[in-house]
């Protein structure tokens, strides 16, 4: 006999109601592997109407069943993945409307066909991001918009999960893109209207496009010649790597800024000290040196200066010609910001009265946009040369008399000069301002006319934020500013000259 025992189980097992030997009404079968059990109801010995369908592994569906297949509106889990649907199915399959939600957070709503997405749904994915519009073969393919986590929003043509044909795309920051796509990059014939006012128009290959600036030019020869105290006009290009002006360029924000050279690093420390007070750095040139900038101005507006009045502070501080009680809380507030802030002449308990004085000085070149790759800068002049760089320029200025550059120290005779009006205590007051004032008046000229001699004009990149991530690097141009010729004879007028660079 055999062993006594367990026999395992190779037949079906079923619990439930039976009409004419077969399976009708609600009943429990499960299958002779045991993998599967349903329990529902059934027709004529088929799965029929709403039931459960379980297996092994935890998974299940439950729903509607016809003749003995899955079809109609039901639910349906995976235990492997954790993802969950809900809607129609047809043979088993997901067919029709649904809702898909997937273990990550993602979710995605519309239509299915034989288990995949597709025709028109919404998909959100797991970052948040989300996509609506059509879908073959649960790929985004077709009509759609985008999106993406980072803000941007995509609306157009899409093949295979990738941008391609035509779309548009607005980005955060206020760019916007409308065009021809290839592999989810810009490529083909489209247009940016970049945030910071930039436009191009042109073609694109692999998100780049192909006639982007890269270099700003300066039209004309290498040293352009200026009569002294004349305006002057500039026009400035864009040029791809090949030397093309990138006409398809345009908004681009240029600068014009010029400079002179700088001093060597062995001047005078009086020297040293007056450069430090004009607060910037010295630029680098191609040329070989460095250069400390020096005011430009527009020449069409250009108004009369008056050499008395500060063309550059509005502040004037000085004895005032009126009093003023001390009472007037208005006035000592605004005068304690003030206090201590330097060794201005004071009265009125050490309080610093001040003037306001308007600010006369001509405007600046305004900064130019380019129009199809060029911009021009009109009717552009050197300043009157400002009480601050008097000192400077005359560094580079031979002595008239003896043809010697002033050294930068005080002669022993002037020394001793200088000595013996130091002892003249008793003097008037007035003679020793008048004294005092006749030595600035030969250390810093009062002549402010434009020096002749070379200058650096510089043309910047200033747009704001880069056009595309990147500033193009400044152009250089040399310019020679020479005396003008007098009529009849020819002869030039009497000027300072600063020596060439």
């Amino acid at each position: 006999m055999a062993a006594a025992g367990k026999e395992p189980r190779t037949s079906s097992f079923y619990v439930g109601e039976v009409k004419k030997q077969l399976r009708d009404g609600y009943g429990l079968y499960i299958y002779p592997n045991s993998f599967f059990w349903y329990e529902g109801e059934w027709k004529q010995g088929k799965k029929h109407g709403h039931g459960k369908l379980l297996f092994k592994d935890g998974s299940y569906y439950e729903g509607e069943f016809t003749n003995g297949e899955i079809f109609g509106n039901g639910l349906r889990y995976w235990a492997g993945s954790g993802n969950t649907y809900s809607g129609q199915f047809c043979c088993g399959e997901l067919h029709g409307y649904g809702v898909m939600q997937y273990k990550d957070g993602g979710r995605y709503e519309g239509a299915f066909s034989c288990g995949l997405r597709e025709g028109h749904g919404l998909l959100v994915d797991k970052e948040g991001q989300y996509y609506q519009g059509s879908f073959y073969q649960n790929k985004k393919h077709g009509e759609g918009k985008m999106n993406f986590k980072n803000g941007d929003q995509y609306e157009g043509d899409w093949v295979m999960d990738q941008r391609q044909g035509h779309g548009v795309l607005h980005c955060l920051d206020g760019s916007v893109y409308e065009g021809q796509w290839s592999g989810d990059v810009f490529s083909g014939q489209g247009t940016i209207i970049h945030c910071s006012g930039v436009v191009y128009d042109g073609l694109w290959i692999n998100g780049c496009p192909a006639a982007q600036a890269k270099k700003i030019v300066i039209s004309g020869e290498d040293v352009i010649d200026v009569v002294q105290d004349s305006s002057f006009t500039l026009q400035v290009k864009l040029q791809t790597q090949e030397g093309v002006v990138a006409e398809c360029e345009n908004g681009r924000v240029l600068k014009i800024w010029a400079g002179i050279k700088n001093v060597p690093a062995n001047s005078s420390p009086t020297f040293l000290e007056l450069l430090e007070d004009l607060d910037e750095k010295p630029v680098k040139t191609p040329f070989g040196f460095e250069c400390i900038g020096y005011p430009l101005v527009d020449a069409s507006g250009k108004e009369e200066q008056n050499t008395e009045v500060p063309r550059i502070s509005k502040y004037d501080f000085g004895l005032a010609s009126s009093s003023v009680t001390k009472g007037d809380k208005e006035l000592e507030s605004g005068l304690d910001s003030l206090q201590g802030s330097g060794d201005a002449p004071s009265n009125l308990d050490g309080y610093p009265q001040f003037l306001v004085v308007e600010d006369t000085s001509p405007s600046g070149p305004a900064n130019q946009r380019v129009k199809q790759g060029c911009a021009l800068f009109p009717d552009i002049s050197l300043a009157p040369l400002p009480a601050k760089y008097r000192h400077i320029m005359s560094m580079h200025e031979p002595d008239r008399k003896g043809g010697k550059k002033p050294s930068g120290r005080i002669s022993a005779e002037r020394a001793e000069k200088m000595t013996v009006w130091q002892e003249k205590i008793g003097d008037s007051r007035s003679e020793s301002i008048a004294k005092e004032a006749k030595s600035k008046k030969e250390l810093f000229p009062v002549d402010n006319a434009v020096r002749t001699g070379e200058y650096i004009i510089m043309i910047l990149d200033i747009t704001t934020p880069p056009f595309l991530g990147q500033t193009l690097p400044p152009a250089f141009k040399r310019l020679r500013v020479i005396a003008e010729k007098t009529k009849g004879k020819g002869i030039r007028k009497d000027t300072l000259k600063v020596p060439s660079m």
